[in-house]
């Protein structure tokens, strides 16, 4: 069987020539503007990074937080560890590599959710990747011209003139011509690595508790934006730039390809400190103070709720609620 063949096993005809296409144009060209979210980003000298503060938490310690995590939220699915590579020579021992080890390629998504449901760590280079978003959002190319254009963008954007912004604005790292960069990701309970960022596959209730948890200490609060294409670099670029949390929905492929729920949401945060705080820390914190379980739904007129409420009612001249025993 030919590399080809093997490559485009399980496709269709019409897939196959349909993603061929778009990639021919989408390689077209060549760009070098830098948009705002890399102006944003203060990164390192190593190029990854919102100025890390540390080396990170202890990998036993990352191993109680990742396996008290999946079990006290009832998650679906395991939390990932994500750490930048500078280069080859940082993938940690047993990570699989899917061109080299398989021949395989893969979006992120996907191998995100390879990871998240099978608790293989998988690293990936430029080679590896199955997604020209995420190669253009990592930095692994200099973004082709027609991408700066707006071309990909206008699948979803009409306006031609809003598409080209969209794509100049969309969250990227910056391209490094003599870099041979890339990531791995594992189970956050199993890492043989200190990852940079921490990300969370949830359904909504979940991810109102652990912004809970994220808030309890300090009032942190999230500020994201949020559109329905890119979910492989908005859960992932912003919180390198800026050393913050980010909500991210799931995009189509995630959908389509990685077999991600529509209930779903994306959680990453930093797991090494930045800007005199461990943000994750932070949320295990909360999350051991104030229990996943710790609500529980009702739906009652008059409910009964703590006394403070009616120190407030009294106050307006509203009739006081019910007060717990």
């Amino acid at each position: 069987m030919s590399s080809d063949e093997k490559t485009c096993k399980g496709m269709t005809r019409r897939d196959f020539f349909k993603g061929a296409a778009v990639a021919g144009v989408v390689v077209a060209g060549t760009g070098a503007l830098t948009n705002s979210a890399e102006a944003k980003g203060q990164l390192g000298g190593s190029g990854w990074g919102h100025g890390w503060e540390d080396d990170g938490l202890p990998l036993d310690e990352l191993h109680t937080y990742g396996a008290d995590l999946e079990r006290l939220m009832i998650l679906r699915s395991s939390p990932i560890g994500i750490k930048m590579l500078k280069n080859r020579s940082e993938i940690p021992e047993g990570a699989f590599k899917p061109r080299a080890d398989k021949y395989e390629h893969y979006a992120l998504c996907q191998a995100f959710g390879i990871t998240r449901r099978q608790g293989k760590t998988i690293a990936m280079f430029i080679e590896d990747h199955w997604c020209f978003e995420t190669i253009i959002g990592l930095g692994l190319v200099e973004p082709p011209q027609s991408f700066l254009d707006g071309f990909t963008a206008s699948f979803f954007i009409e306006d031609p003139i809003a598409a080209k912004e969209h794509a100049q604005e969309a969250p990227r790292l910056p391209y490094k011509k003599y870099m041979d960069t890339g990531m791995v990701f594992g189970p956050l309970k199993t890492a043989n690595f200190v990852p940079d960022l921490v990300m969370i596959y949830c359904n909504t209730g979940q991810l109102r508790h652990l912004i809970l948890a994220l808030g309890l200490k300090h009032g942190y609060l999230i500020t994201s934006t949020f559109y329905g294409i890119g979910s492989c670099t908005r859960s992932t670029v912003p919180s390198l730039q800026t050393g913050e949390a980010y909500i991210t929905v799931p995009d189509p492929g995630e959908y389509e390809r990685a077999m991600t729920g529509e209930d779903i949401m994306i959680l990453t945060l930093p797991a090494r400190k930045s800007k005199g705080r461990n943000l994750f820390e932070d949320m295990m914190y909360g999350l051991y103070k104030r229990p996943y379980t710790s609500f529980a739904p009702s739906m009652w007129p008059n409910f009964p709720k703590p006394g403070f409420y009616n120190t407030y009612f009294e106050q307006w001249g509203l009739d006081p609620p019910v007060v717990c025993e």
